[in-house]
């Protein structure tokens, strides 16, 4: 029988609704549908364990996808809290900052999505804006919210990448047609970081690490379009397919 791949998906605390003061460890379906329907198994990984037990579940993966969701607190990055900040969960990221250094050490494929990419910034020394809106003079609109009545597969912007990437190379295009659900973005990359794709304002939107095997972040959320895009869907099948290795 063939050994599928596992992939580790931290989880987030949902406090919605009436489970307020009972938080829930959970992620949304739309990142696990994508794992399976790219032939892989994805496991969450729940936020409340120490160091050793979190590093045992690490291992136990053969690739990490971190997800969207809340804000990074701007505390991991040596910056105050700007008024526009939204919702934070310290512990997801400090959960996540030290799955991602695990992975660039281990050379563990690792995917990043919308908070993910601002994550691996933020787990390599990196910066992040905390507000477009109020922080970058662009009139590309980024933060398409299904709560101000936009699809989540609204098609909101294009992205350019570098066409030499090994992301532009397995999704076969180096221009296409993204879904924009964030706030925030990139501002500083770590050093050893590389941007490989942006909007059309010059917002990052795509980013690699050179000497791994596959460290990819994307700003947008392909996990929302794998229904009816199959770039979307490369993103997840090639994912899987190096976690497979």
């Amino acid at each position: 029988m063939k050994h599928k791949p596992i992939i580790g998906v931290p989880c987030r605390h949902d406090i919605s609704g009436h489970y307020e003061n009972s938080p829930i460890n959970a992620q949304s379906s739309p990142y696990i549908v994508a794992v399976l329907q790219a032939d892989g198994i994805p496991f969450l990984i729940p936020l409340d364990l120490n160091d050793d037990d979190l590093r045992q579940l690490y291992e136990m993966a053969d690739g990490i996808l971190l997800a969207g969701g809340e804000d990074i607190d701007p505390k991991f990055y040596n910056q105050s809290r700007h008024p526009k900040l939204g919702r934070t969960q310290p512990k997801r990221d400090k959960a996540e900052i030290s799955l991602c250094q695990w992975a660039i050490k281990d050379k563990k494929p690792l995917l990043g999505i919308c908070r993910g990419i601002q994550l691996m910034t933020v787990a390599g020394g990196g910066t992040l804006w905390q507000d477009i809106d109020s922080q970058l003079d662009t009139t590309e609109k980024h933060a398409n919210f299904t709560s101000l009545g936009y699809a989540y597969n609204h098609l909101a912007h294009e992205v350019t990448l570098m066409p030499d990437s090994s992301l532009a190379k397995a999704l076969q295009t180096d221009k296409f047609m993204v879904n924009s659900l964030h706030h925030q973005a990139i501002q500083n990359l770590p050093e050893s970081y590389r941007a490989i794709g942006w909007a059309t304002d010059k917002i990052v939107e795509a980013i690699d690490l050179a000497d791994h095997p596959l460290f990819w972040g994307v700003q947008w959320h392909p996990e929302m379009l794998v229904a009816e895009n199959e770039i979307a869907r490369r993103i997840f099948k090639t994912f899987v397919e190096f976690c497979q290795q």
